[in-house]
């Protein structure tokens, strides 16, 4: 089946870059443009996408409100936003708006192209560079930020094992990077997530790494990325 695509970012040069990439690959369709946020959800309701690739900074409603009012109107849409910085508030506020993961627009063709097709097969895609950084801004929690709330009591019913694995997931590892670390199989892996989103009612990844920031996980348990051990996060 053909991945319809729609690219919503306010440079025009950007949109025609990203056009001309999805366009040689084969099983992906760009079946629109927009240029701002309001424009991106009536392409939306009108094109109906499968993946929508969405700039986060634009005139009118941004990135953010855009994707929450696509992935309520449409949930099958899936969005994957497209940041410039490593550090970049809307990123958070767009994941938890609905964002199926998140991508930096330097991303290689190559690499552009394998995230389309995995948030149209349901998967989600979380740029490590920038999950590592999001985490460090959340840990820290400065002052004028949005401190993680309290405990989620979805939490208390993953074991131990799982919440590691939610942990590393959502400092912006892959499966088989988790499994390294873990010194587990990578399929044992993928078991502990698909238990992980059935226990937090969560529909995906991405929704998983949001609750266990909100959750204070990430503040609670072990040391911010960054400190410790050096790990490839190129993966």
């Amino acid at each position: 089946m053909t991945i319809r695509v729609v690219i919503a970012d306010d440079d025009a040069l950007l949109r025609a870059g990203v056009a001309l990439v999805l366009g040689s690959a084969d099983g992906i369709e760009v079946v629109g443009e927009a240029a701002d946020g309001l424009q991106a959800v009536e392409l939306c309701r009108a094109a109906v996408p499968d993946v929508v690739l969405m700039d986060v900074r634009m005139p009118g409603i941004d990135g953010v409100e855009a994707t929450r009012r696509i992935v309520a109107a449409r949930p099958p849409t899936r969005v994957l936003v497209l940041t410039t910085f490593h550090h970049d508030d809307y990123v958070w506020g767009a994941l938890r708006a609905g964002a199926a993961g998140f991508l930096l627009k330097r991303a290689s063709p190559e690499r552009l192209i394998d995230a389309v097709q995995t948030l149209a097969a349901g998967e989600s895609v979380l740029d490590p560079a920038v999950t590592r950084d999001l985490v460090g801004q959340l840990v820290a929690a400065s002052p004028g930020r949005e401190r993680p709330g309290p405990r989620d009591r979805r939490l208390a019913r993953l074991t131990a094992r799982e919440r590691e694995v939610l942990r590393q997931a959502a400092e912006g590892y892959s499966n088989a990077q988790i499994a390294e670390l873990l010194l587990l199989a990578e399929s044992t892996v993928k078991t502990h997530l698909k238990r992980i989103l059935a226990k937090i009612d969560a529909r995906d990844r991405a929704q998983a790494v949001a609750i266990a920031y909100q959750s204070g996980l990430m503040a609670s348990e072990g040391e911010p990325p960054g400190n410790g051990t050096d790990r490839n996060l190129n993966e």
